[in-house]
């Protein structure tokens, strides 16, 4: 992994993910493992004009020692300082970079119920930020580095993982083209187009069916928006919230989903994996849910409070992203999100219905979005995946079959 890679990189996510503007703050979330990519990104962003760059790190193996050692209750206190940590981004109209490398069992074997109730705990705590990121009121990317207990996991055969690892997310996010921005210029465009297509159909619900058992009818909120890859800070100011990203997505209706779905990919969360799990809904809520693996962690998700068991996101993909030709299964959500249509439990974006940005909460929930303390994407795109949207009027459009837009 080459310094002027990293570069590269930093640039593309400050310029196009973030949209860094001459004079404005930046903050960075980053494991301390990779103190040395930070360290690069800081430069790039004083050198695009940045006033002032700060990191704030983070460490899965003192997480770990954690809930090793600490009890329930003393890891639910959270520290006023760290709530301050993230609301002063939001108060200095900063933009916030989140560089992630998550080991996928960084937390494995340890007391799920415990890791349940922390996780609740810190989503109810940070809510305003939450609040402000999901609004829009700051520029904010997701963007992925090579960590090394993660590209094990992927690599484990490679004497080189890391290096494996790096070339998967540079292709994942068009840096190996020869013009980046470019690439991602006509990207956007073709994402656009399909929102548009969309924006103007109106459907009024969205059916998917699948052979695993996936028979899932998703109504939409009224006045519902389709959003692509960029989108528009409260400052008016055009960003790109993931990197990568291939998702069209917009706001279910809370009380209008009914039908069973499977996951099509597992679900990596707070350092355990959830897999071959089918949650059963019934007027939107979650009314039977089981799990192979991690059954516990997807009860704390869908207890963590009264907006957890339903849906708050749905997202349209094609399987032919880059990241699904890549046959890898990166266990990332930032990724394995974008091989495959997906669905949020918790919190809908305002920004997914038309002048849902400026509503208050009442406003939201009586056109059918979604509230929650938390936002949790999970895969249902399988090879044989059929979408059809369906118009007030019961006529229904094919969106996608096996898996692939028809449109």
């Amino acid at each position: 992994m080459k310094t002027e890679e990293f570069k590269k990189y930093a640039q593309l996510v400050l310029k196009k993910g973030v949209n860094l503007q001459k004079g404005q703050s930046v903050f960075f979330n980053c494991p301390v493992e990779r103190a040395d990519v930070a360290r690069i990104f800081v430069k790039e962003a004083y050198a695009l004009g940045a006033a002032y760059a700060k990191v704030l790190y983070n460490d899965e193996k003192l997480d770990r020692l954690s809930y090793e050692y600490a009890d329930t209750k003393t890891l639910c206190d959270i520290f006023p300082s760290a709530v301050l940590a993230k609301d002063e981004i939001v108060q200095k109209g900063a933009a916030y970079v989140s560089l992630i490398a998550e080991d996928p069992n960084a937390l494995k074997g340890l007391d799920e119920e415990k890791i349940a109730a922390v996780s609740k705990a810190r989503a109810a705590a940070f809510q305003n930020f939450q609040s402000a990121v999901m609004t829009n009121r700051i520029r904010w990317c997701v963007a992925a580095i090579p960590g090394k207990e993660w590209a094990k996991a992927l690599f484990p055969s490679s004497g080189e993982p890391e290096e494996a690892l790096w070339n998967a997310i540079k292709k994942t996010v068009r840096l190996d083209s020869s013009d980046p921005e470019k690439a991602w210029r006509e990207h956007i465009d073709v994402l656009n187009a399909r929102a548009a297509f969309l924006n103007g159909k109106s459907f009024a619900a969205l059916h998917f069916t699948a052979s695993c058992g996936t028979d899932l009818t998703v109504g939409l909120a009224d006045g519902h928006v389709w959003l692509a890859a960029e989108e528009t800070a409260a400052d008016g100011v055009r960003f790109i919230a993931n990197l990568p990203t291939e998702e069209i997505f917009t706001a279910p209706h809370r009380e209008k989903v009914n039908g069973t779905v499977k996951n099509a990919l597992p679900l990596v969360e707070d350092g355990n994996v959830i897999d071959g799990f089918t949650l059963e809904f019934k007027n939107g809520e979650v009314v039977s849910y089981s799990a192979e693996k991690g059954e516990k962690v997807l009860q704390g998700i869908l207890s963590s409070d009264a907006g957890a068991n339903r849906i708050g996101e749905v997202a349209l993909i094609g399987k032919n992203s880059p990241i699904a030709k890549s046959g890898l299964l990166f266990l990332n959500t930032l990724f394995d999100e974008n091989a495959s249509c997906h669905l949020a439990l918790g919190k809908a974006y305002p920004t997914t219905l038309r002048g849902g940005d400026a509503m208050q909460k009442d406003a939201l929930l009586a056109a059918g979005a979604n509230d929650s303390s938390i936002h949790v994407d999970f895969m249902i795109g399988t090879d044989d995946l059929r979408v059809t949207g369906i118009l007030a009027d019961g006529k229904e459009t094919l969106l996608m079959e096996n898996g692939n837009w028809v449109i």
